[in-house]
């Protein structure tokens, strides 16, 4: 591990252990509607058990203003127990006496998880009041939230500078297939963008850029690099606010950036709209590109197969609708086929490489889109930053 304290050099045994996973799943009527991030939490609670330890989970859910009944833990705690095969204790609140006491007599086997953390308001501005109460809950912390460690929070950094800390391994892991892309990867390197606004990724493209010797563009922020080369783009999405920019790179980087050559055209954002295939550079008015098109994905899929480093991130299309999802499909299958190493980020494209089985053909399927961009941005990110002081 880069320059990271991992459970390697921490001594969990016979202690209380607060674990910060990024528990922070889709619902839909109550129930989690997508298991991935919890399923990637249960190796590292199952380590810690193995190790004599009493785990305590704190993740957060959502974006409540407060208390909100629907963002409870309760239907992800349930979903844990069930994955991981342990007993689980939902707690009612974040950090308290109440909470305290039913620490210390959850049974050692038990997995207790703590409410979400952003019930709490203090949460988000990293409040010392939070952070001493969520850390007198415990005598060790792990931070394993890849997801959530470019966030400065009571729970990832705040309880970090308390207790005796330590990456978990599902960080650790992120840590080192992102630092590999940044460090020296294998040639050649090729990125891949897509999702909807330039603005979202023009940190990455302008950082990375310099390093990669290609960058596939599609999705909506690809209709902002056609307008800035001059073509119509109809009624596609375009970030108006970014076109000097992106020429800007345009023009600097001439031959690196590919766009697609054909896109799956709609006439209006329905999942049900007509649609057509047209050239990337001949989009009528009234029509909106919602997919790369099927001259695209060939042109796409060679270089990412060919590739010998991969980062992906971000869909070629509005995924979510049947009639917009080959490009992204295509993309997906051509990172599985890749014989280099790969990392897939991003929910999109996480859930694509996931939809065709092939998650165990590429090299790293990240839990953290944010963070996984904000590392390639060159930025630190707080959370890993904070666990340094414990090397």
């Amino acid at each position: 591990m880069r320059g990271l304290p991992t459970l390697d050099n921490l001594d969990v045994a016979g202690a209380t252990v607060l674990l910060r996973s990024d528990l922070n799943v889709p619902l839909d009527d109550g129930r989690v509607a997508d298991d991935f991030r919890i399923s990637a939490s249960i190796p590292t609670i199952a380590r810690l058990r193995r190790a004599g330890a009493k785990v305590v989970v704190c993740s957060h859910l959502g974006r409540p203003q407060g208390r909100d009944p629907s963002l409870t833990m309760r239907p992800v705690t349930e979903r844990l127990g069930e994955l991981g095969g342990f007993p689980t204790l939902q707690l009612g609140g974040v950090a308290g006496p109440a909470e305290a006491a039913a620490i210390r007599g959850a049974p050692l086997d038990t997995v207790v998880v703590l409410e979400n953390t952003r019930f709490e308001p203090g949460e988000t501005r990293n409040d010392p009041a939070l952070a001493d109460a969520l850390a007198a809950q415990a005598e060790r912390f792990v931070l394993d939230a890849f997801g959530s460690a470019h966030r400065a929070h009571a729970s990832t950094v705040g309880v970090t500078e308390r207790l005796p800390s330590a990456a978990g391994p599902l960080l650790a892991a992120e840590v080192d297939a992102l630092s590999y892309l940044i460090d020296n990867p294998d040639r050649p390197y090729v990125v891949v963008l897509g999702g909807a606004k330039v603005s979202d990724k023009l940190a990455v493209m302008q950082h990375v850029l310099p390093h990669v010797d290609t960058m596939l563009v599609g999705g909506g922020m690809c209709f902002t690099l056609l307008a800035a080369q001059g073509h119509e783009v109809g009624d596609s999405l375009v970030d108006g606010a970014m076109i000097a920019e992106v020429t800007e790179l345009l023009s600097a980087y001439e031959g690196k950036i590919v766009l697609p050559v054909d896109v799956v055209i709609a006439d209006r954002f329905a999942a049900d709209a007509a649609t057509t295939v047209v050239p990337a550079t001949e989009i009528p008015a009234g029509w909106m590109g919602l997919d790369i098109g099927p001259e695209t994905v060939p042109l796409f899929s060679a270089q990412i197969e060919a590739a010998a480093s991969l980062f992906w991130n971000g869909p070629m299309g509005v995924f979510e609708w049947e009639a917009f999802r080959n490009g992204t499909a295509g993309v997906a299958d051509a990172a599985a086929r890749c014989d280099g190493f790969s990392v897939i980020g991003g929910g999109d494209s996480v859930a694509a490489i996931r939809a065709l089985g092939r998650e165990a053909d590429v090299t790293h399927v990240s839990t953290g889109g944010g963070a996984g961009l904000e590392m390639l941005e060159g930025k630190v990110l707080p959370g890993v930053a904070a666990l340094r002081r414990w090397l």
